[in-house]
């Protein structure tokens, strides 16, 4: 059974709102805000927004009886009125431009291993679960791990688990969701000529502060080498949809998601997805594109698990590269700032003439 959890105004009003975006029952809406306890005091007026919005009857119901529960509790802060950006058309590269940068991309992806150095870092993944389905996730592990990188393959070393030291402990006997390929596969399977992808321009963005290409890419069953494995026995190849970043100026890949396609009915798992940060590292005297960020997402009926994958300081391997314990205690999560997308920044103004 959940916890009650304390929202402000602003919180509630979101969620109420995503709910009835995502389409969920007016009953299971109703339930959740029951374990609701507000810390600013609700108003008329949201509730009538709300139920403008196709807030159902229950919905509502509950929402009269926070707004008399929050009556002495301060009002939220008035918001700052934002002026909307205007929006920037940016027209897309020719044909034969994309053409172009798709090709230098394969040659890229094809040989991206092979460019990569020996190396060790950390890789720290915390595991999230939502048995509601409505996104309010709560924390269930957080697994350390040295990986090395050595030839060209990769090997995994638990050092904690929920920041307490185990020996001898494999991802395995852990159990629950994995995902592996960030160091390659997963790039290089996309761009393989017998996976018959294909491609197309989809927008600009802008990563990190760069300006981006983005493709959309899709890969059919048939041609699909991505497993997805259930409790260690059932596991289905699904054909797969998402994009891929490129940098305008280097032309590397910066970031990619997958999504499954048509998971068969059968299976326990209905839904799954990856999206992979690249950024640089110095490994020794030299910098390197490397995983950032790894978010693996499935759903099993209404239950929602969530891994974020961080891969952190980054050595060249050799006997003196080692992860000493002082080493894992600042290791805070990544600010979102590092992976979200920001919208796609004009063109610069083509210089005058001197």
């Amino acid at each position: 059974m959940l916890a009650q959890i304390k929202l402000s105004v602003e919180q509630l009003d979101a969620f109420v709102r995503s709910s009835i975006k995502l389409g969920h029952a007016d009953k299971r809406i109703a339930e959740y805000l029951k374990k609701v306890t507000l810390t600013q005091r609700l108003d008329a007026s949201t509730v009538e927004n709300l139920q403008a919005a196709g807030a159902g009857p229950r919905t509502l119901e509950v929402l009269r009886d926070l707004m008399q529960a929050s009556k002495s509790l301060p009002a939220p802060p008035p918001k700052p009125r934002v002026e909307p950006p205007k929006p920037v058309e940016i027209p897309p590269p020719p044909p034969e431009e994309q053409a172009r940068i798709l090709e230098e991309v394969r040659k890229y992806a094809l040989d991206y291993t092979r460019q990569l150095p020996n190396f060790i870092c950390v890789q720290v993944t915390r595991r999230f679960y939502d048995p509601s389905g409505l996104e309010f996730w709560q924390r269930d592990s957080t697994i350390t791990a040295q990986l090395t990188y050595f030839e060209q393959k990769e090997d995994y070393k638990v050092l904690m688990v929920d920041n307490k030291a185990t020996l001898n402990t494999s991802f395995e006997r852990l159990g629950g969701a994995t995902s592996t390929g960030e160091f390659g596969s997963m790039l290089r399977e996309i761009f393989e000529p017998e996976s018959l992808t294909q491609f197309r321009w989809e927008r600009w963005a802008t990563l990190r502060g760069r300006r981006m290409h983005v493709f959309a890419y899709r890969v059919a069953q048939p041609q699909s080498k991505w497993t997805i494995r259930y409790q260690r026995t059932d596991e289905i190849r699904p054909g797969y949809r998402g994009l891929v970043y490129v940098d305008r100026d280097t032309l590397m890949v910066m970031r990619v998601t997958l999504e499954a396609d048509d998971i068969p009915p059968s299976f326990p798992i209905q839904q799954a997805s990856v999206t992979l940060d690249y950024d640089y590292a110095k490994i020794a005297d030299r910098e390197f594109l490397v995983p950032l960020k790894s978010t693996m997402r499935m759903r099993e009926g209404r239950t929602l698990v969530k891994n974020e994958t961080e891969f952190r300081l980054y050595r060249r391997f050799g006997a003196e590269a080692i992860i000493k314990s002082v080493d894992l205690e600042n290791l805070d999560p990544l600010p979102d700032s590092m992976t979200q997308e920001q919208p796609a920044a004009p063109a610069p103004a083509p210089a005058r003439p001197k």
